[in-house]
């Protein structure tokens, strides 16, 4: 049987060795494109687009990303067509991370997909060494999906494999533990479902 490799281990969502060679070369190539990145001026639009097309899995038309930004590989994320992401967003792009058309993020944002066993005696590699360069602790990614016409508000917290349906708004501050429906208010640690919205085609406030 062929041996698989650590990379396609992670984006299945098993057990891999993040400190594999090719997840250094991933993050060491971001860190580059982000140092540059975060040091552009806010007017820099031109200089910005052409960071994010070689740091991005993919990019829409129309898109801003607000400094500073931070991400693990950045490869693995997909952004839509008119998509802000205000400053001081953290995306955790371990697996993929895919947010949806006309989308909004608010400041201090974190999407983590890069998640480790609850128990113990998982989360400890068994016969770790300090020099073998390996890391200390089992880690797994689930994928990350935001949909079209969302709106997260500053400091939402979403944790690894949840889908945001289409046209939902999640409250700042809240962690979202669950998937969260189309078309509703989800908000709260954890968060749910507060109320329905977009049912009538009216203006209504969140």
């Amino acid at each position: 049987m062929e041996r698989r490799s650590e990379l396609d281990k992670c984006m299945a969502g098993e057990i891999y060795d993040c400190h594999d060679g090719v997840f250094l070369e991933f993050k060491n190539t971001a860190r580059a494109l982000l140092a540059r990145y975060n040091a552009l001026a806010y007017d820099q639009k031109d200089e910005k687009r052409e960071i994010l097309e070689r740091l991005l899995g993919s990019i829409g038309s129309n898109v801003s990303v607000g400094l500073p930004f931070i991400c693990d590989y950045g490869r693995n994320i997909h952004l839509g067509t008119n998509v802000t992401v205000n400053m001081n967003c953290t995306f955790v792009d371990c697996n993929t991370i895919t947010v949806g058309d006309d989308t909004m993020i608010s400041s201090n944002v974190q999407l983590y997909t890069s998640t480790h066993p609850v128990e113990a005696a998982d989360r400890l590699v068994d016969g770790w060494d300090p020099g073998s360069g390996r890391y200390r602790w089992n880690t797994y990614a689930k994928p990350i999906s935001i949909g079209d016409r969302c709106w997260l508000g500053g400091g939402v917290i979403v944790l690894p494999g949840i889908t945001i349906g289409d046209g939902s708004v999640v409250g700042a501050g809240s962690v979202v533990t669950r998937d969260v429906p189309p078309d509703c208010v989800f908000a709260g640690n954890p968060a749910r479902v507060i109320r329905r919205i977009n049912q009538s085609g009216g203006r209504t406030e969140a």
